[in-house]
């Protein structure tokens, strides 16, 4: 992999290029193409979003009752220059003014990731200006910072990444110095949000379907299982999943369907608020995050919030549009990724798997 790769030319290009860039407040222009949302963000310093763009996918892939890869990959072919034009207006600003271009290359849909990357290399070749390679992951995690800038001042923390795709505890210490205290053994809790939904019977997007149908129900109606809620710092939700589907044959429409997706969303969201929990008490870190798609879950942001004032904790939930994949967590990320590592080569790889930290923390 040649992420890590510098490249003269490109940093180069940044200094003498657009208008004197570097004198001035460094504008990055932010592209998301890893799934099924295409977005563009213009981002100030890392920590100031003037635009963040975002144009979902979700009603075309609805009829399928999920993400179809190559269909993503076509309609982020057709959106990406108008939804660049305008993030651009949006933010009162123009192709000159950027001075770094960012964009996620891994993990996601391959041929997804490949649209932005590909329009974010033809960019930085076109303006000669340097160019980074974001990890998706490494995006949610500085959404927190967009959030919350003077989270900085408050290192090392535990985030909890909890999307779709991704159900992991990271140790931060700074910018690239992550280690992984636990993941999902199985189904992220996105996908047992999904899959749960898709049982009931609920449209897609099925996550948050299945919570809004959850706030009419009691949590308390069925005990479901809570996997692993006992055990180190790994997740499990296959289990649940599997409960749920022998719950549904044995009760044949005997319990209101509201009840059985409250029970089902509190099962997931008793986890993540135990997992978490025990990783600050294990590391003993005062400073959370919690990012990613369903930490735009009400239920958890609840019952986080309630665990932060009991242990004393400075938590960091962003609002639920950075929560989501958006270009404004790339652009953040990308910034800083510049001024700790440098601009990338602009042969670097796009990659459908990657993990954002191999290691375990000592």
């Amino acid at each position: 992999m040649k992420v890590h790769e510098k490249s003269e030319d490109s940093v180069q290009g940044s200094l003498d290029g657009g208008r004197g860039i570097m004198a001035a407040k460094m504008r990055v222009l932010g592209i998301e193409t890893s799934c099924d949302e295409t977005s563009v963000a213009i981002v100030e310093e890392g920590e100031r979003v003037l635009s963040n763009i975002v144009a979902s996918q979700v009603d075309l892939h609805a009829r399928y009752g999920g993400i179809v890869p190559e269909v993503a990959s076509r309609h982020h072919v057709e959106r990406f220059i108008p939804v660049m034009c305008e993030a651009l207006a949006s933010a009162k600003t123009t192709l000159d003014d950027v001075g770094l271009i960012a964009v996620t290359n891994r993990p996601g849909l391959l041929g997804a990731l490949l649209v932005g990357v590909s329009a974010a290399k033809a960019l930085a070749m076109a303006l000669r200006r340097p160019i980074v390679a974001v990890h998706h992951l490494e995006g949610h995690l500085y959404s927190a910072f967009l959030a919350d800038n003077t989270l900085y001042e408050r290192l090392p923390l535990v985030a909890l990444i909890v999307s779709g795709g991704h159900t992991q505890l990271v140790w931060m210490e700074g910018y690239g110095r992550y280690a992984l205290l636990g993941a999902t053994r199985d189904d992220a809790a996105g996908e047992a949000f999904d899959k749960g939904a898709r049982l009931l019977g609920l449209p897609y997007p099925g996550g948050p379907n299945l919570s809004k149908l959850a706030e009419g129900g009691d949590p308390s109606r069925i005990s479901f299982p809570r996997g692993m809620i006992s055990e180190g710092l790994d997740f499990s939700f296959s289990g649940l999943k599997t409960a749920l589907r022998t719950f549904l044959e044995k009760d044949q429409g005997a319990t209101s369907l509201a009840d059985i997706a409250a029970s089902y969303e509190a099962a997931i969201v008793d986890v993540l608020v135990a997992k978490l929990r025990r990783a600050l008490q294990a590391t003993g870190a005062k400073t959370a995050c919690v990012v990613g798609g369903v930490a735009a879950n009400r239920l958890l942001q609840r019952r986080m919030r309630a665990m932060a004032v009991e242990e004393g904790l400075h938590l960091v939930m962003p609002e639920p549009t950075l929560c989501t994949d958006n270009a404004a967590m790339i652009a953040a990320a990308g910034y800083w990724r510049y001024r700790t590592c440098g601009a990338d080569a602009l042969s670097f790889d796009t990659l459908a798997t990657a993990p954002l930290a191999t290691f375990q923390l000592a």
